[in-house]
């Protein structure tokens, strides 16, 4: 049995000042509202304990930027979007792995650092495109076009990644499709985002033709038109920031669509009175602590799945290490899966 030491009421009070410095300026949480000094004092033996945990066990804590801020600032060690802690897996050393995100991005750490025992806080915390394709299926849509590179966006579980030719993220997904010497591309799950290619590429005089499956973001794909026209009216010289999930008619109207990563750079570059984040609220939690200057107005939406990790769902597993939460994935998809991941970062590079 693991001993963590009980902490005495200056470690507590230190934790929550440390806490409240980062988490005070965060307004756009739906759930919980606002973060008093009070409720980080609530949650700093959990932070500690985590903390303690993490040490005994050598164990490192990856976070995507759309889980809860009291995970992403009290308890992890890398955090960002999908193609940046792809990049933080294949280099990972450490023999224990948490990954606060959803089913699927702890598969391609696991496929990048086979050395290390991954685990999930919830093994449900699934995705609605990651959900929507079968490799069974992938294959039935390969054999229809038998000249098409098979190109997966890393929303996907290990078995589609293990027939693809490549894995994009929307970090790099217009430069690596356009590298490719194919001219057809077979796209999958996202059909929102094979959209979105298609425009970009096009705008960028690359000719591709893009066939894909039926799979959309359920966070991404409920954002409508009018909501950026009203917007726009009650807030003068808003900037609407969008993810190439959602619908054209979104990406349309907004004034930027990127990553979560390039999203985040944009409202750190830029200056505007008011940005509309047109993605899940965690990222939006994210920019509030980051770039506590500058003001964001209530548009976001909660991804379920994401919502599915605590920081109590984090200690348990790190204290327990439950097999039924470690994330296994059989040999033969691992090594196939692998070589989409490797591709990608290699073809990412400059």
């Amino acid at each position: 049995m693991t001993n963590i030491p009980l902490f005495d009421k200056p470690i507590l009070e230190a934790e929550a000042d440390r806490l409240f410095k980062q988490l005070a300026t965060v307004e756009c949480d739906p759930r919980n509202g606002t973060w008093s000094w009070e409720r980080c004092l609530s949650i700093a033996p959990l932070t500690l304990e985590i903390n303690a945990l993490k040490r005994q066990k050598q164990a490192t804590i990856m976070v995507h930027s759309y889980v809860d801020p009291e995970i992403i600032y009290g308890v992890g060690d890398h955090v960002g979007d999908s193609y940046y802690l792809s990049c933080m897996a294949q280099r990972n050393k450490s023999p224990i792995v948490i990954f606060a995100g959803v089913v699927f991005m702890a598969e391609s750490t696991k496929l990048l650092s086979p050395q290390s025992k991954v685990y999930v806080p919830d093994i449900h915390s699934g995705c609605s495109l990651a959900d929507s394709l079968t490799a069974s299926q992938l294959r039935t849509l390969k054999k229809q076009y038998p000249e098409a590179a098979t190109v997966s966006y890393v929303n996907c579980n290990a078995d589609i990644k293990a027939e693809s030719d490549v894995c994009v993220t929307s970090t790099n997904v217009y430069n690596i499709i356009a590298k490719l010497p194919h001219h057809e591309i077979l796209f999958v799950p996202d059909k929102l985002m094979a959209e979105n290619i298609r425009v970009e590429l096009r705008r960028r005089g690359v000719d591709k033709i893009i066939h894909t499956s039926d799979g959309t973001c359920l966070v991404h794909d409920q954002f409508t038109p009018d909501l950026i026209d009203d917007a726009r009216r009650r807030f003068p010289g808003l900037k609407v920031v969008s993810h190439p999930e959602c619908t054209l008619e979104i990406t349309s109207k907004s004034d930027f669509v990127g990553s979560t990563g390039a999203m985040m750079d944009y409202v750190r570059k830029s200056n505007a009175p008011y940005y509309m984040m047109l993605t899940e609220c965690g990222l939006v939690s994210r920019l509030e602590v980051e770039n506590p200057e500058k003001h964001f107005i209530g548009s976001c939406k909660l991804c379920p799945y994401m919502k599915l990790n605590s920081l109590e769902k984090i200690r348990n597993t790190l204290r327990d290490l439950p097999t039924e939460q470690e994330i296994l994935v059989p040999n033969d998809i691992l090594l196939k899966g692998v070589k989409a991941l490797e591709k990608m970062i290699e073809m990412s590079q400059p």
